[in-house]
């Protein structure tokens, strides 16, 4: 397997992974606090009748990852191997036999594997390692690793997947006919969704995020469609949270598929989503001015906030076509604004720009930090999925 690329790498702080904050102002402040860099890694034991998921040196594989696996996310080919940043990734591959192993070189993120659709292992940062599920019956299966959370500062790479002995890695499962793309925040990523508890450390925030237990994975999946989640905690259409990293906002991270990569520009190929959800303003909006921030009011802000919105829609009109539904979500304080950018993107005859309110009453806020936790998630999903059907997207 081939290193990861050099340089870019640091240690992350809570300030990084915050996102969703307060959807209310009664809501309480985000937790400080510096991440934990060092985690024991650990594999959860399999069900049913495969063995857990066991560590061995990282081993090439016959044929490269591109070949082998079925991933719509934004993935960059690096000799036999994919690279990648954003959370919620998959790989989707089928194999014959009483076993396969999983190629990863990734010491930040964790995963999920998923064996004929029911997860059998969860690994954390597993490092330069394959990890081999064992002890299934003879037959032909399904295998899926997906990236559970956010680390943007550094990539991650996967090698493919390996059978056992006597088996073999067949062809790659077909591509979805239909594709959805999430753009957002941490409520997005579905930072700390399965905690159970506000108060959260940086490494119980990393353990607990699950992107793919997050409202898009579940749309998406509800939908039998292939989906990407790019989603960045803490960041803003204008203004990140708390005015911080200024500059850096979400539009600056947008084109990548390696974050952590300066100037890194992803190549769409067949990525052409009809779905495309916009979900951004929490952080622009959820925390004061501070002096020195370039608006002098709220109002001002906001401004600049619905200009950058309607520049951002316009761009995802461009890459992806007129064929193609854009939902801006508006939740909280910024509701009317995104509903106003609606407005004025339909007034100039964009009718396929629609707007959805997230009606949070209901939902309890129980992931860390008082994000959305995995029960709130799967209600927003819910919700979703019925504005979904009504749109008349052009699947």
């Amino acid at each position: 397997m081939r290193a990861l690329p050099a340089g870019g790498t640091r240690t992350a702080t809570t300030a990084d992974w915050r996102g969703g904050g307060r959807l209310v102002q009664s809501r309480r402040a985000l937790a400080a606090g510096l991440l934990a860099v060092a985690v024991a890694m650990t594999a959860v034991p399999a069900t049913g009748a495969a063995q857990p998921a066991t560590a061995s040196p990282a081993t090439s594989t016959s044929d490269s990852a591109a070949t082998q696996a079925h991933t719509a996310g934004r993935v960059k080919v690096s000799g036999e191997s994919l690279l990648y940043s954003w959370p919620g990734v998959y790989f989707e591959g089928r194999f014959r036999g009483t076993g396969v192993g999983i190629v990863l070189n990734d010491s930040a993120a964790d995963y999920d594997v998923q064996v004929d659709g029911a997860t059998v292992a969860t690994l954390v940062k597993p490092g330069r390692t394959t990890r081999w599920v064992n002890g299934l019956r003879d037959a032909e299966h399904t295998v899926r690793l997906v990236k559970r959370n956010e680390s943007q500062w550094v990539g991650s790479e996967f090698g493919g997947f390996v059978a056992a002995s006597g088996g073999a890695i067949l062809s790659k499962p077909a591509a979805r006919g239909r594709q959805i793309e999430f753009i957002g925040d941490s409520l997005t990523v579905g930072y700390g969704n399965t905690s159970g508890s506000r108060d959260c450390s940086g490494d119980q925030v990393n353990r607990t995020t699950n992107t793919d237990r997050g409202y898009g994975a579940l749309t998406a999946r509800g939908l039998g469609a292939d989906y990407q989640v790019n989603a960045f905690s803490g960041k803003g259409m204008v203004r990140n949270y708390n005015g911080g990293d200024p500059g850096n906002h979400y539009r600056a991270y947008y084109d990548r598929a390696l974050l952590h990569v300066p100037g890194d520009v992803w190549n769409p190929g067949t990525w052409r989503p009809r779905l495309v959800v916009v979900y951004l303003g929490t952080n622009d909006f959820s925390t004061a001015l501070n002096p020195g921030e370039p608006w002098s009011s709220r109002d001002s802000l906001a401004a600049a906030y619905r200009t950058a919105y309607g520049e951002f829609v316009q761009r995802l009109r461009n890459r992806y076509g007129g064929d193609t539904t854009i939902v801006a979500v508006g939740s909280g304080t910024f509701a009317n604004d995104v509903q106003r950018v609606v407005q004025e993107r339909n007034g100039a005859g964009d009718s396929r720009v629609r707007y959805w309110f997230l009606d949070s009453n209901g939902l309890d806020f129980q992931g860390c930090h008082y994000h959305f936790s995995a029960n709130d998630h799967q209600v927003v999903a819910g919700r979703f999925r019925t504005f979904v059907d009504g749109l008349g997207v052009r699947w």
